[in-house]
């Protein structure tokens, strides 16, 4: 990996943490609560500030407030700031980013943070045109309030971004900060402050007409990929979406996983592209990643490689996944998985 570093500014970290004021844009679930994702995104504020507040925006804006007052006392939140409207439940940029641009410069934050999802990745260009502010995305390291790491070139270039902008609109890659353990003290949280916002979207000529949503293996209950500590992926070798589902579900309900799929997988309809999993998919971090009849390419590699353990099924015995592998099953895999979930199963009564 090449690494490439810039000019870093000459003010001590010490001084320089005592002048900045995060603002963490707050995901939800379609039900209406705290996107798991929310507490590697407050990880990563905190290692920016100590003065942190939290936005939520949509139709459930002060329930899902409300449900930071539930948890322990180590998220680092000093206020929560909502804004109640329905034309905001899905994010769209054309109405959030001028909200989100009025309340950076009236509340004088130095740093906006935002998951690198689908959801960021429409937001912050657009926020970025509006308060001319080169956004940083994909942030996998904060070094200081000034200085970011983040990948380039599918991971082959490590780069070391020093902005001296007034404002910081960063995305960052959830999995690269630990999530923040709630409760691990026991300690009730202190209430935190809740603060209405007013509506201003900026007079946006935008009109949802309609929306139509993909009946995804997401909604079945099994863990989101992004935040999932176990997920179970599949390659082309599966055949067709019958197989995938019939040889992939089943383990992944006996590991409580999400389930991925490879480009390939995807293009050739035997996964949905919102489960796609490499360079131009979902970058994951979970503890335990399973690759089926997944030969490796670049592409797919750089959305997993992070993960703690690898375990790869494939009868070729020079499929590159091997390399990238901690465990590797030379196999069938139409006979390896129905045994690996028979055996997980048993292990479990």
């Amino acid at each position: 990996m090449l690494f490439c570093r810039s000019y870093v500014a000459r003010v001590p970290r010490i001084f320089r943490a005592r002048f900045v004021s995060t603002l963490t844009f707050i995901e939800t679930t379609a039900d209406g609560k705290i996107s798991p994702s929310t507490f590697n995104n407050l990880a990563a504020a905190k290692r920016i500030s100590n003065s942190n507040t939290a936005l939520i925006l949509g139709s459930n804006a002060s329930k899902v407030a409300e449900q930071f007052n539930n948890l322990g006392s180590s998220l680092g939140l000093e206020k929560i700031l909502i804004l109640e409207n329905a034309k905001l439940d899905h994010s769209l940029p054309e109405y959030v980013a001028p909200i989100l641009k009025n309340v950076l410069e009236t509340g004088k934050f130095t740093h906006f943070i935002m998951q690198n999802s689908n959801v960021g990745k429409n937001i912050l260009p657009r926020l970025g045109a509006l308060m001319n502010c080169q956004p940083i995305s994909d942030v996998v390291d904060i070094q200081d309030p000034k200085t970011f790491k983040r990948p380039m070139y599918a991971g082959n270039i490590l780069a070391t971004v020093v902005s001296e902008q007034k404002i910081n609109l960063l995305s960052v890659r959830s999995s690269s900060f630990k999530s923040i353990d709630v409760n691990n003290d026991g300690t009730p949280s202190e209430k935190i402050t809740i603060e209405t916002i007013p509506y201003n979207d900026g007079d946006s000529k935008a009109v949802t007409i309609e929306w139509e949503f993909a009946d995804l293996m997401d909604n079945t209950g099994r863990p989101d990929l992004v935040s999932a500590k176990n997920v179970i992926s599949g390659g082309i070798a599966l055949k067709d979406k019958t197989t995938f589902d019939e040889l992939l579900e089943p383990l992944a309900d006996a590991l409580n996983a999400g389930i991925g799929g490879t480009r390939a997988a995807v293009d050739s309809g035997l996964c949905d592209n919102s489960l796609q999993i490499g360079q131009t998919g979902k970058i994951i971090a979970p503890d335990l990643y399973i690759a089926i009849g997944i030969s490796g390419a670049i592409q797919h590699l750089a959305g997993m490689k992070n993960a703690k353990t690898v375990v790869a099924i494939n009868k070729d015995a020079d499929a590159p996944i091997f390399k990238a592998s901690d465990y590797g099953l030379k196999g069938d895999l139409f006979e390896i998985v129905p045994q690996l979930t028979a055996k997980l199963r048993e292990m479990k009564k």
